[in-house]
């Protein structure tokens, strides 16, 4: 192969480094959703009202290990961060070496640990981390397209590594997660977000204390 023909194709390459770095954070969402389109679910970041509104109901007082499944570029990281305990750590998993390694990169914060695996794992994740279990556990996976079987298994693995009290924080663009929350969760609270790109259903499923 001459060295024009190496040009030729090394010229689609440099040209989406360039488009990838002029969009920063977006251009790093926007390829992963492109690798991995069934497990992003979106190509725009959750609208700061829907953070707003999902994180409104969490004691933050009473935080001590948050989770997060499929953090993407940290839409809801820095938020979290913002609002956790010094002494709280949050951790973050997804299965998009693309995400896990620009969050490592990008956010400093001693409280954070980004993990390459899958939420179907979070007892394990969990434990690996030293902690016997989750305060609350927030999802934005897209439970209506996931392969099967990981649906159910990711919502019986969250409910177990969570403590009696604790939450699990779902916003979707389909009411498809409410129905592997409700085989779990007896409490779930419902409301509803017009303002974001698409407007998402938001659930807050209650692991009730004992006796409740």
């Amino acid at each position: 192969m001459t060295s024009t023909e190496l040009a030729r194709e090394a010229l689609p390459q440099r040209i989406k480094h360039r488009i990838k770095g002029a969009l920063g954070a977006w251009g790093v969402f926007f390829e992963g959703f492109l690798r991995h389109p069934v497990m992003v679910g979106s190509i725009i970041p959750s609208s700061r009202f829907t953070i707003a509104k999902m994180l409104a109901r969490v004691k933050w007082n009473e935080c001590k290990l948050f989770v997060e499944y499929g953090p993407g570029i940290g839409t809801f990281c820095r938020p979290v961060l913002e609002r956790l305990p010094r002494d709280g750590h949050l951790i973050v998993i997804d299965t998009n070496p693309l995400y896990i390694d620009y969050l490592r990169r990008v956010i400093t914060d001693s409280r954070f640990t980004a993990v390459l695996g899958s939420a179907a794992d979070v007892e394990e994740i969990v434990r690996a981390h030293g902690h016997d279990h989750a305060d609350y556990v927030l999802s934005g996976l897209p439970f209506s397209t996931l392969p099967a079987g990981v649906g159910p298994a990711i919502a019986e693995g969250t409910y177990r590594v969570l403590r009696p009290g604790g939450a699990f924080l779902v916003y979707q663009f389909t009411s498809k997660a409410r129905d592997f929350m409700a085989k779990h969760f007896k409490r779930i609270d419902n409301d509803f977000e017009p303002l974001n790109v698409l407007p998402c259903f938001l659930y807050w499923g209650w692991k009730d204390e004992p006796g409740e």
